[in-house]
């Protein structure tokens, strides 16, 4: 399936440039070429594995919404308003949000009158691809990094949501690409917030910055840039408070350090990623509206997605916010975070197949 192309990784040319490169080996020896399809193969399997482990994540949802969907379709024999009407229940159902779920039923029918279609079961293939383009974004899931100097992720979120252990997975990631990372624990009004960064900074072997509880936030972050600047690190993940008095408090406070960020480096910070609890449903709309205004979030790290049949909220995050989801959780694994891409979400969804698996 076409749809599956950005999954498939670089093509066979540059593989095997890439192999001649490494190995000093001519490109189309033998040996080259054995070793490139073997290298194929295994990232062919791990794709297909971790594509299977995303759709069993995503049952719970894909019962409550695309379940119900076909439930729909297969006992309709007509498309008539009582069809659109249900359509917009299911989808409100299953929290993808008032606003979103008129808007998608909308597109939907402008599109099966436009092909001039006249049976419901037509409609499905309609409802995955207008899913498609509503979570596809120009810039994709791809995280924006700094060329020269560290790249600084700032990770904003309410506790409970899953923040430090997206921190310590992406820390994970960066490290397998070889990328020398930087931790600074600017959740200073939690002493476990601190201890739990430092158990994850030592299991995953990475450095961190952090001072004793209570202490200014930001003065962890200036000496974490200077730290990174210093050690010459590739990426700097900073860790933020997710609970203080109240709202606005806690919304000064990153402020506050988002502030000494750009001082320091005005470029930055390159990302700011939310991290939403996908079991809250419509509630992480609210949270992120009021993080986006306070800190300017860049993307989204949905987590637990595996524990909901609420996962219908990517689509009302990507249509009312306009702020891309960047990466998804399905488990508690270090592997089980991953970028997100709208082909493989609704395709999940839907139950189709991955050309990865069918070869």
């Amino acid at each position: 399936m076409a749809i599956f192309d950005r999954f498939k990784g670089k093509k066979r040319e540059d593989e095997v440039e890439l192999i001649q490169e490494q190995a000093g080996q001519p490109a189309d020896s033998p040996e080259a070429l054995a070793d490139d399809s073997e290298d194929k193969d295994t990232k062919r399997r791990q794709k297909s594995g971790w594509f299977n482990r995303f759709k069993k994540g995503l049952q719970k949802t894909r019962q409550n919404l695309s379940g119900r969907l076909e439930s729909l379709i297969r006992s309709s024999d007509r498309i008539d308003d009582d069809f659109w009407e249900e359509m917009e229940e299911i989808l409100i159902q299953a929290d993808v949000g008032v606003n979103t779920s008129l808007e998608l039923v909308e597109k939907v029918q402008h599109e099966v009158k436009k092909q001039k279609l006249q049976e419901p079961e037509q409609v499905l293939a309609i409802i995955h691809q207008e899913v498609v383009n509503l979570l596809r974004f120009e810039e994709g899931s791809t995280l924006r990094l700094s060329e020269n100097g560290p790249s600084i992720i700032l990770v904003v979120g309410v506790n409970g949501a899953g923040k430090t252990t997206s921190i310590a997975k992406l820390a994970h990631q960066f490290k397998q690409e070889h990328k020398r990372v930087l931790l600074a624990a600017g959740d200073t009004f939690r002493a476990a917030a601190i201890d739990q960064l430092q158990i994850w900074a030592d299991r995953i072997g990475v450095e961190i910055i952090k001072h004793q509880e209570g202490a200014d936030p930001g003065a962890v972050v200036y000496d974490a840039i200077n730290a990174a600047r210093a050690r010459r690190a590739d990426v700097l993940i900073i860790d933020t408070a997710g609970r203080l008095q109240n709202k606005t408090n806690l919304m000064k406070e990153i402020g506050k350090v988002r502030k000494i960020i750009e001082r320091e480096m005005p470029e930055a910070p390159h990302e700011v990623l939310l991290v939403l609890d996908a079991t809250t449903g419509q509630n992480a709309i609210s949270q992120a509206k009021i993080f986006a205004e306070a800190t300017g979030v860049s993307g989204i790290i949905l987590t637990k997605l595996d524990g909901t049949a609420k996962g219908g909220i990517v689509l009302a995050i990507a249509q009312e916010l306009k702020i891309p989801v960047k990466y998804i959780g399905i488990g508690e694994g270090m592997e089980d975070l991953r970028p997100f891409a709208a082909e493989m979400f609704a395709d999940a969804l839907f139950e189709r197949s991955s050309e990865d698996e069918e070869q």
